[in-house]
C-alpha cells in the first residue's frame, strides 16, 4: 500500500479544506398567513399546504 513521502503543508491542507461551507436554507412567504417557512413543507404557523389546511393549530392562551 502507498504511502506518502512528504508531509503536506498547512497552506494545502487548509485550501481543500476551505470549501467546507454551511448553506443558509431557503425560507420562501406562505401564502395564506404570510409567515416565513421552509418551501415543500407544512406551515408552522396556519397549518397549511398547497392551499388546503393539514394541521389544525390550537393557539395557547
Amino acid at each position: 500500500m502507498a504511502n506518502p513521502t512528504s508531509r503536506h503543508s498547512k497552506s494545502r491542507k487548509n485550501k481543500r479544506r476551505a470549501n467546507w461551507k454551511g448553506s443558509v436554507p431557503n425560507i420562501a412567504k406562505c401564502p395564506d398567513c404570510g409567515e416565513m417557512r421552509l418551501p415543500h413543507r407544512v406551515c408552522p404557523s396556519c397549518g397549511s399546504y398547497k392551499g388546503k389546511e393539514i394541521l389544525n393549530i390550537v393557539e395557547k392562551e
